[in-house]
C-alpha cells in the first residue's frame, strides 16, 4: 500500500541502502499504526502503475499520512489526481519545518 500526498525516507531493501531518516519515519509510523485499528481512505485512483493500493490511512481521528508529515517523518509529495488533503499536507510540513520536527531537525 501507498499513503497518499506523502513521501517518506525508504529503508534499506532490494539491495539498497536506507535513505536518511529511513528507519527512523518506519519506526513512527509503525508506532502510529501497530496494533490498531486503521480505516483506509481512498481519493480517485485505487491504485498507482505498481499494483500498490493508494490510501489515505486513519487510526481514530488522526490521518497518520498527515501525522507523519507534522512530525517531520515525511515530505509533502502531491501526485495528481490524488490531492484530497494536499494544502492540509503542506500546511503541516510547513509547521514541521518551522518547529525543526524530525527531518527538518537542526541536529540533522
Amino acid at each position: 500500500m501507498r499513503y497518499i500526498g506523502i513521501d517518506a525516507p525508504e529503508i534499506a531493501h532490494q539491495g539498497e541502502p536506507a535513505e536518511y531518516f529511513g528507519k527512523e519515519a518506519a519506526e513512527k509510523n509503525r508506532g502510529l499504526v501497530l496494533g490498531k485499528r486503521v480505516r483506509l481512505e481512498k481519493d480517485v485512483e485505487d491504485k498507482d502503475k505498481y499494483g500498490r493500493l493508494l490510501r489515505y490511512v486513519w487510526t481514530d481521528n488522526t490521518m497518520v499520512n498527515a501525522e507523519l508529515v507534522k512530525l517531520g517523518y515525511a515530505y509533502s509529495y502531491a501526485y495528481p489526481p490524488n490531492i484530497k488533503y494536499q494544502t492540509y499536507f503542506l500546511r503541516m510540513e510547513k509547521e514541521a519545518r518551522e518547529h525543526e520536527r524530525g527531518l527538518w531537525s537542526a541536529k540533522n
